[in-house]
Protein backbone atom coordinates (compact mmCIF):
# COMPACT_ATOMS: atom_id res chain seq x y z
CA UNK A 1 0.00 0.00 0.00
CA UNK A 2 2.83 2.39 0.90
CA UNK A 3 4.49 1.70 -2.45
CA UNK A 4 1.24 2.49 -4.29
CA UNK A 5 0.85 5.74 -2.38
CA UNK A 6 4.46 6.71 -3.12
CA UNK A 7 3.99 5.80 -6.79
CA UNK A 8 0.86 7.94 -6.94
CA UNK A 9 2.63 10.92 -5.36
CA UNK A 10 5.57 10.50 -7.75
CA UNK A 11 3.26 10.46 -10.79
CA UNK A 12 1.37 13.52 -9.52
CA UNK A 13 4.58 15.47 -8.92
CA UNK A 14 5.87 14.45 -12.35
CA UNK A 15 2.72 15.75 -14.03
CA UNK A 16 2.95 18.97 -12.01
CA UNK A 17 6.62 19.41 -12.96
CA UNK A 18 5.84 18.79 -16.64
CA UNK A 19 3.18 21.49 -16.43
CA UNK A 20 5.60 23.98 -14.91
CA UNK A 21 8.26 23.17 -17.51
CA UNK A 22 5.67 23.51 -20.27
CA UNK A 23 4.57 26.93 -19.01
CA UNK A 24 8.18 28.09 -18.87
CA UNK A 25 8.78 26.65 -22.33
CA UNK A 26 5.82 28.59 -23.68
CA UNK A 27 7.13 31.81 -22.13
CA UNK A 28 10.48 31.33 -23.88
CA UNK A 29 9.00 30.02 -27.14
CA UNK A 30 6.96 33.10 -27.92
CA UNK A 31 8.34 33.43 -31.41
CA UNK A 32 7.34 29.94 -32.42
CA UNK A 33 3.72 31.02 -32.40
CA UNK A 34 3.97 34.79 -32.97
CA UNK A 35 6.54 36.21 -35.35
CA UNK A 36 5.12 39.67 -35.94
CA UNK A 37 4.85 43.00 -34.19
CA UNK A 38 2.00 45.50 -34.45
CA UNK A 39 3.28 49.00 -35.15
CA UNK A 40 1.15 52.13 -34.92
CA UNK A 41 2.42 54.57 -37.54
CA UNK A 42 2.48 58.37 -37.61
CA UNK A 43 -0.62 58.15 -39.80
CA UNK A 44 -2.46 56.32 -36.99
CA UNK A 45 -2.42 53.09 -39.03
CA UNK A 46 -1.66 49.67 -37.50
CA UNK A 47 0.88 47.66 -39.49
CA UNK A 48 1.75 44.06 -38.67
CA UNK A 49 5.39 43.40 -39.55
CA UNK A 50 7.81 40.52 -39.29
CA UNK A 51 10.11 41.24 -36.37
CA UNK A 52 13.33 41.09 -38.38
CA UNK A 53 11.90 43.43 -41.03
CA UNK A 54 10.81 45.78 -38.27
CA UNK A 55 14.33 45.79 -36.78
CA UNK A 56 15.80 46.80 -40.16
CA UNK A 57 13.46 49.81 -40.23
CA UNK A 58 14.30 50.69 -36.62
CA UNK A 59 18.06 50.68 -37.17
CA UNK A 60 17.49 52.88 -40.24
CA UNK A 61 15.60 55.34 -38.05
CA UNK A 62 17.63 55.13 -34.86
CA UNK A 63 21.33 54.80 -35.80
CA UNK A 64 23.43 56.38 -38.56
CA UNK A 65 23.88 53.71 -41.25
CA UNK A 66 27.47 54.92 -41.68
CA UNK A 67 28.34 53.48 -38.25
CA UNK A 68 30.60 50.46 -37.85
CA UNK A 69 29.03 47.07 -38.52
CA UNK A 70 29.55 45.86 -34.94
CA UNK A 71 27.73 48.94 -33.65
CA UNK A 72 24.84 48.19 -36.02
CA UNK A 73 24.73 44.62 -34.72
CA UNK A 74 24.64 45.89 -31.13
CA UNK A 75 21.77 48.18 -32.11
CA UNK A 76 19.93 45.26 -33.72
CA UNK A 77 20.07 43.20 -30.52
CA UNK A 78 19.13 46.19 -28.34
CA UNK A 79 16.19 47.15 -30.58
CA UNK A 80 14.98 43.56 -30.85
CA UNK A 81 15.18 43.17 -27.05
CA UNK A 82 13.26 46.41 -26.52
CA UNK A 83 10.60 45.38 -29.06
CA UNK A 84 10.19 41.94 -27.50
CA UNK A 85 9.93 43.47 -24.04
CA UNK A 86 7.12 45.73 -25.27
CA UNK A 87 5.31 42.79 -26.88
CA UNK A 88 5.56 40.65 -23.75
CA UNK A 89 4.43 43.49 -21.48
CA UNK A 90 1.80 44.89 -23.82
CA UNK A 91 -1.31 46.32 -22.16
CA UNK A 92 -2.77 47.60 -25.45
CA UNK A 93 -4.43 45.03 -27.67
CA UNK A 94 -4.41 47.28 -30.74
CA UNK A 95 -0.66 47.69 -31.16
CA UNK A 96 2.67 46.81 -29.52
CA UNK A 97 4.80 49.88 -30.29
CA UNK A 98 4.61 53.35 -31.78
CA UNK A 99 6.81 54.17 -34.78
CA UNK A 100 8.22 57.39 -33.27
CA UNK A 101 10.59 58.33 -30.44
CA UNK A 102 7.97 57.33 -27.86
CA UNK A 103 9.24 53.79 -28.42
CA UNK A 104 11.56 53.31 -31.41
CA UNK A 105 11.72 55.28 -34.64
CA UNK A 106 10.78 53.03 -37.55
CA UNK A 107 11.36 54.01 -41.18
CA UNK A 108 9.46 52.57 -44.12
CA UNK A 109 11.14 51.67 -47.41
CA UNK A 110 10.09 55.01 -48.94
CA UNK A 111 11.43 56.92 -45.93
CA UNK A 112 14.76 55.09 -46.19
CA UNK A 113 15.01 55.96 -49.88
CA UNK A 114 14.32 59.59 -49.08
CA UNK A 115 16.87 59.61 -46.27
CA UNK A 116 19.72 57.85 -48.09
CA UNK A 117 19.12 58.77 -51.74
CA UNK A 118 21.72 57.18 -54.02
CA UNK A 119 23.18 55.22 -51.09
CA UNK A 120 19.88 53.48 -50.34
CA UNK A 121 20.88 50.02 -51.57
CA UNK A 122 24.31 50.17 -49.93
CA UNK A 123 23.00 51.16 -46.51
CA UNK A 124 19.99 48.83 -46.69
CA UNK A 125 22.27 45.87 -47.45
CA UNK A 126 24.64 46.88 -44.66
CA UNK A 127 21.85 47.07 -42.08
CA UNK A 128 20.17 43.90 -43.36
CA UNK A 129 23.41 41.96 -42.92
CA UNK A 130 23.76 43.25 -39.35
CA UNK A 131 20.21 42.08 -38.59
CA UNK A 132 20.77 38.67 -40.22
CA UNK A 133 24.02 38.15 -38.33
CA UNK A 134 22.16 38.65 -35.02
CA UNK A 135 18.87 37.03 -36.06
CA UNK A 136 16.52 36.39 -33.10
CA UNK A 137 19.19 37.39 -30.58
CA UNK A 138 17.98 39.26 -27.50
CA UNK A 139 19.38 40.15 -24.09
CA UNK A 140 18.22 38.40 -20.93
CA UNK A 141 18.59 39.21 -17.26
CA UNK A 142 17.59 36.39 -14.91
CA UNK A 143 15.98 34.60 -17.87
CA UNK A 144 13.77 37.60 -18.70
CA UNK A 145 14.13 39.77 -21.81
CA UNK A 146 15.35 43.20 -20.75
CA UNK A 147 13.93 46.64 -21.42
CA UNK A 148 16.94 47.67 -23.47
CA UNK A 149 17.00 51.46 -23.33
CA UNK A 150 19.54 53.24 -25.51
CA UNK A 151 20.29 56.80 -26.62
CA UNK A 152 22.46 58.80 -29.00
CA UNK A 153 25.51 60.26 -27.21
CA UNK A 154 26.55 60.49 -23.57
CA UNK A 155 28.35 63.30 -21.77
CA UNK A 156 31.21 60.90 -21.09
CA UNK A 157 29.19 58.56 -18.88
CA UNK A 158 25.82 56.84 -18.94
CA UNK A 159 23.13 57.27 -16.28
CA UNK A 160 21.32 54.98 -13.84
CA UNK A 161 17.82 54.12 -15.02
CA UNK A 162 16.38 55.23 -11.68
CA UNK A 163 17.66 58.79 -12.11
CA UNK A 164 15.71 59.27 -15.34
CA UNK A 165 12.79 56.84 -15.39
CA UNK A 166 12.42 56.33 -11.61
CA UNK A 167 12.75 52.61 -12.32
CA UNK A 168 15.70 50.79 -10.78
CA UNK A 169 16.69 48.33 -13.51
CA UNK A 170 19.58 46.18 -12.17
CA UNK A 171 21.03 45.69 -15.65
CA UNK A 172 21.29 49.43 -16.41
CA UNK A 173 23.83 51.21 -14.22
CA UNK A 174 26.01 54.25 -14.88
CA UNK A 175 29.27 53.45 -16.68
CA UNK A 176 32.06 55.54 -18.15
CA UNK A 177 31.73 56.14 -21.91
CA UNK A 178 34.95 57.88 -22.90
CA UNK A 179 34.25 57.31 -26.59
CA UNK A 180 31.71 60.13 -26.24
CA UNK A 181 33.82 63.29 -26.11
CA UNK A 182 34.51 66.65 -27.74
CA UNK A 183 35.96 64.97 -30.84
CA UNK A 184 32.36 64.22 -31.91
CA UNK A 185 30.27 66.70 -33.83
CA UNK A 186 27.66 68.39 -31.65
CA UNK A 187 29.01 66.94 -28.41
CA UNK A 188 28.80 70.51 -27.07
CA UNK A 189 25.83 72.57 -28.25
CA UNK A 190 24.85 76.06 -27.07
CA UNK A 191 21.27 77.32 -27.37
CA UNK A 192 20.46 81.01 -26.87
CA UNK A 193 17.20 82.18 -25.26
CA UNK A 194 16.03 85.73 -24.72
CA UNK A 195 15.09 86.39 -21.10
CA UNK A 196 11.46 86.72 -22.11
CA UNK A 197 11.50 83.42 -24.00
CA UNK A 198 13.34 81.67 -21.17
CA UNK A 199 10.85 82.87 -18.55
CA UNK A 200 7.85 82.05 -20.72
CA UNK A 201 9.00 78.49 -21.32
CA UNK A 202 9.64 77.95 -17.60
CA UNK A 203 6.47 79.84 -16.58
CA UNK A 204 8.41 82.27 -14.38
CA UNK A 205 6.41 85.29 -13.25
CA UNK A 206 9.44 87.41 -12.28
CA UNK A 207 11.93 87.88 -15.10
CA UNK A 208 13.90 91.04 -14.31
CA UNK A 209 16.64 89.00 -12.69
CA UNK A 210 17.46 85.34 -13.30
CA UNK A 211 18.89 83.52 -10.29
CA UNK A 212 19.99 79.90 -10.60
CA UNK A 213 21.16 77.99 -7.52
CA UNK A 214 20.85 74.77 -5.49
CA UNK A 215 22.04 72.70 -8.45
CA UNK A 216 22.14 68.99 -7.57
CA UNK A 217 24.10 66.65 -9.85
CA UNK A 218 23.94 62.91 -10.39
CA UNK A 219 27.09 60.79 -10.31
CA UNK A 220 27.39 61.23 -14.09
CA UNK A 221 27.21 65.05 -13.78
CA UNK A 222 23.69 65.35 -15.10
CA UNK A 223 21.38 67.71 -13.24
CA UNK A 224 18.91 66.03 -10.89
CA UNK A 225 17.25 69.28 -9.86
CA UNK A 226 17.94 73.00 -9.48
CA UNK A 227 16.24 76.21 -8.40
CA UNK A 228 15.50 79.11 -10.76
CA UNK A 229 14.05 82.27 -9.19
CA UNK A 230 12.98 80.27 -6.11
CA UNK A 231 11.18 77.66 -8.21
CA UNK A 232 12.54 74.10 -8.15
CA UNK A 233 12.72 71.98 -11.31
CA UNK A 234 13.94 68.50 -12.14
CA UNK A 235 16.73 68.38 -14.70
CA UNK A 236 14.53 66.25 -16.95
CA UNK A 237 11.80 68.88 -16.66
CA UNK A 238 14.15 71.70 -17.74
CA UNK A 239 15.35 69.58 -20.64
CA UNK A 240 11.77 69.05 -21.80
CA UNK A 241 10.60 72.64 -21.32
CA UNK A 242 13.62 74.14 -23.11
CA UNK A 243 13.94 71.28 -25.63
CA UNK A 244 17.58 70.67 -24.66
CA UNK A 245 19.74 67.84 -25.98
CA UNK A 246 20.58 66.42 -22.55
CA UNK A 247 20.37 67.02 -18.79
CA UNK A 248 24.08 67.88 -18.59
CA UNK A 249 23.67 71.62 -19.11
CA UNK A 250 25.15 74.86 -17.85
CA UNK A 251 24.04 78.50 -18.01
CA UNK A 252 25.68 81.74 -19.10
CA UNK A 253 23.50 84.76 -18.31
CA UNK A 254 24.06 88.24 -19.73
CA UNK A 255 21.91 91.38 -19.84
CA UNK A 256 19.65 90.18 -22.67
CA UNK A 257 20.05 86.44 -23.10
CA UNK A 258 20.53 83.12 -21.36
CA UNK A 259 22.94 80.75 -23.10
CA UNK A 260 22.47 77.05 -22.26
CA UNK A 261 25.27 74.64 -23.20
CA UNK A 262 24.63 70.89 -23.25
CA UNK A 263 26.95 67.90 -23.39
CA UNK A 264 25.86 64.80 -25.28
CA UNK A 265 22.43 63.96 -26.64
CA UNK A 266 19.65 61.86 -25.15
CA UNK A 267 18.41 60.61 -21.78
CA UNK A 268 21.67 58.82 -21.01
CA UNK A 269 20.17 55.46 -19.99
CA UNK A 270 21.56 52.21 -21.42
CA UNK A 271 23.73 51.98 -24.52
CA UNK A 272 25.26 55.08 -26.02
CA UNK A 273 25.07 54.69 -29.80
CA UNK A 274 28.09 56.90 -30.45
CA UNK A 275 29.88 55.11 -27.64
CA UNK A 276 29.06 51.78 -29.30
CA UNK A 277 30.48 53.08 -32.57
CA UNK A 278 33.64 54.22 -30.78
CA UNK A 279 34.03 50.80 -29.19
CA UNK A 280 33.53 49.13 -32.57
CA UNK A 281 36.27 51.32 -34.05
CA UNK A 282 38.53 50.16 -31.22
CA UNK A 283 37.95 46.52 -32.16
CA UNK A 284 35.19 45.47 -29.77
CA UNK A 285 32.52 43.17 -31.19
CA UNK A 286 28.79 43.66 -30.64
CA UNK A 287 28.54 41.23 -27.72
CA UNK A 288 31.37 43.02 -25.91
CA UNK A 289 29.65 46.34 -26.55
CA UNK A 290 26.34 45.10 -25.17
CA UNK A 291 27.95 43.49 -22.12
CA UNK A 292 29.67 46.79 -21.39
CA UNK A 293 26.56 48.97 -21.41
CA UNK A 294 24.15 46.38 -19.93
CA UNK A 295 25.23 44.60 -16.76
CA UNK A 296 25.03 40.87 -15.98
CA UNK A 297 23.08 40.06 -19.13
CA UNK A 298 23.22 37.07 -21.44
CA UNK A 299 22.70 37.18 -25.21
CA UNK A 300 20.77 34.25 -26.64
CA UNK A 301 18.58 33.42 -29.58
CA UNK A 302 14.87 33.15 -28.92
CA UNK A 303 13.79 29.54 -29.48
Amino acid sequence: MKNKILLGITIFLSILLIGVVEIKKKDHSFFNKEKTIKVKTKEEQIEELKIEDYIIGVIAGEMPASFETEALKAQAVASRSYAMYKILHNENNNYDVLSDITHQVYLTEDEMKEKWGDQYHYYLNKITEAVKDTEKEVMYYNDEIIEAFYFSMSNGATEDSKSVFEEDLPYIKAVSSTWDNESLNNFLVTTTFSKEEFCAKLKLAECQTITIDNINYSASHRINYLTINNQTYKGTEIRSLLNLRSTDFSFDINEKNILVTTKGYGHGVGMSQYGANGMAKDGYDYKQILNYYYKDITINKMV
